[in-house]
């Protein structure tokens, strides 16, 4: 006859059972969670989360900024091409560092256009969130370069903005400048991407590399095959994208239409952008959000510029 268990014993019985993974409330288990065959939840997970907390505080309409993660302020780009000529003098058949020279002024040229997201995102944000309605909330990347000058714009407008951050092989962290309660970090780029523009009543592209060249596309095609209707896409930086792009011999040689070359159009300064998109807004009676309505003054066409 087997003796029955001591009370130790018994402790240690259910000590097991407690602490077995298959124990675990399903949604509490991180283990479970990330199996292969779990992907579909996962993914639903990715789209509910933001989508609730983003109805919660009564996001109606966004403005999505992309760019170069590697353009940086002026005076952040002029320290590091200092840096790297100093270095150089001491290293002249450094053919790396050279390199890196060379492109380091090359973007120093275009810090410009940190100054430009950074001063557009806070001209929107005055305008649009003055009354602390949540229409044209700026919308990025979450990362640096110009990504951080948008949230940074909005920012010191006293003003919400969105951060989309995504997993990567080498972390990126988010910028300081995004809204605690509006930054995300997804894992899957297929679903960040429909967060993207699930809400967005602007596209704004300013020079950038493959992320930036990813994000425009799609959304181009999506306009293009009228997927997503009422989006007015700009890009910043007239003689950067007709030098990387040549989309005029797309139209003659037919792989687009000539009308395709309307779903865009090029801008040098924030004051350009915010017109072109507030006219583009007020020929279609201030749609915005999830619902037709008349823009205040304070949303929109009539609102000032500064």
């Amino acid at each position: 006859m087997t003796r029955p268990p001591t009370k130790k014993q018994v402790r240690a019985m259910l000590d097991k059972i407690v602490e077995s993974p298959t124990y675990r409330k399903s949604y509490q288990d991180t283990e479970f969670l990330g199996r292969e065959e779990l992907r579909p939840i996962r993914l639903q997970l990715e789209l509910l989360k933001p989508e609730l907390a983003l109805t919660e505080l009564d996001i109606r309409s966004t403005i999505v900024v992309f760019g170069s993660a590697r353009i940086h302020s002026p005076e952040d780009a002029r320290a590091r091409v200092a840096d790297l000529r100093r270095r150089s003098r001491l290293r002249p058949r450094d053919a790396a560092l050279a390199r890196s020279l060379a492109a380091a002024e090359r973007l120093l040229g275009l810090s410009r256009y940190y100054d430009e997201a950074r001063r557009f995102a806070k001209i929107v944000t005055k305008a649009s969130q003055a009354d602390k309605k949540r229409d044209f909330v700026i919308v990025t990347g979450g990362g640096p370069g110009i990504m951080e000058a948008a949230n940074r714009g909005a920012w010191e407008a006293k003003g919400k903005s969105i951060g989309l951050n995504i997993t990567l092989p080498h972390e990126q962290e988010p910028n300081p400048y995004l809204t605690p309660e509006l930054s995300f970090r997804f894992h899957y780029f297929a679903l960040r991407k429909m967060h993207f523009l699930m809400r967005a009543k602007a596209m704004v592209a300013f020079p950038g590399g493959f992320g930036t060249f990813d994000e425009l596309f799609e959304t181009l095609t999506l306009v293009q095959t009228s997927k997503k209707h009422g989006l007015p896409i700009i890009l910043f930086g007239t003689d950067f994208w007709k030098k990387v792009v040549n989309f005029e011999y797309l139209a003659f040689t037919g792989v687009i239409s000539p009308q395709d070359l309307k779903l865009f159009r090029f801008v040098e300064t924030a004051e350009e952008a915010w017109s072109s998109i507030r006219e583009y807004w007020k020929q279609r009676g201030g749609m915005v959000g999830r619902q037709r309505r008349t823009l205040t003054s304070a949303h929109l066409y009539e609102a000032p510029l500064a």
